[in-house]
């Protein structure tokens, strides 16, 4: 899995970006806030990606945090919500404001985003209330107090390893506190494992 990129900006367009990794292009998808926090062609760029596999295609999707990257796998696995919807939600909503919303059952807030209905921004909320808090209240927290992105990169390892969003964020959290803000990402992730199967 490819869990960052990090070159140069070589080009974009309506929602993508291509990515110049010593010297190979990676054509990656992005909502309208992540392409707006990019710098100018040429300049260096670093993405966090989800890598989207079918039978017939292979896709990179990007974001400019951690946390947005979390998001869109929460709002994929609600059933109707594919990774094009996604996108158009966090292009739409900052993560904090889709926190927000989905903890008010704010439905209204969500149907914003292009290509929601009322019927498919009711089932966002209700379906991602109880999921939602280990994104909203861990990774980011514990994130302020590791700015290179171990931990956010540890719960997102724990998430992969199918733990609950709340888990994770909760034992990376103990981990990280216990560690302090040098941990390596390895060692986050094997004292979070630790910490997470008492």
């Amino acid at each position: 899995m490819i869990a960052h990129l990090k070159g140069r900006l070589d080009s974009t367009g309506v929602d993508y970006a291509v990515i110049d990794v010593a010297g190979v292009g990676y054509l990656v998808g992005c909502s309208s806030r992540t392409l707006a926090t990019l710098g100018a062609v040429g300049e260096a760029a670093t993405l966090f990606t989800e890598l989207l596999v079918a039978e017939d295609f292979l896709r990179l999707v990007g974001f400019a945090r951690a946390d947005e990257r979390d998001w869109f796998r929460l709002l994929t696995g609600v059933q109707g919500v594919g990774a094009r919807v996604a996108l158009a939600i966090l292009s739409a909503l900052e993560p904090a404001d889709l926190a927000r919303a989905i903890a008010a059952q704010d439905k209204a807030t969500v149907a914003r985003a292009q290509g929601v209905g009322p019927k498919l921004a009711e089932r966002i909320v209700r379906e991602l209330k109880d999921q939602a808090g280990g994104v909203v209240l861990g990774p980011a927290t514990v994130a302020q107090a590791h700015p290179a992105g171990a931990a956010a990169d540890a719960v997102s390892a724990l998430l992969n390893l199918g733990f609950r969003p709340a888990e994770a964020a909760s034992a990376v959290a103990a981990a990280a506190e216990e560690l302090g803000a040098a941990a390596t990402l390895d060692a986050l992730v094997r004292l979070a494992l630790r910490k997470a199967s008492r």
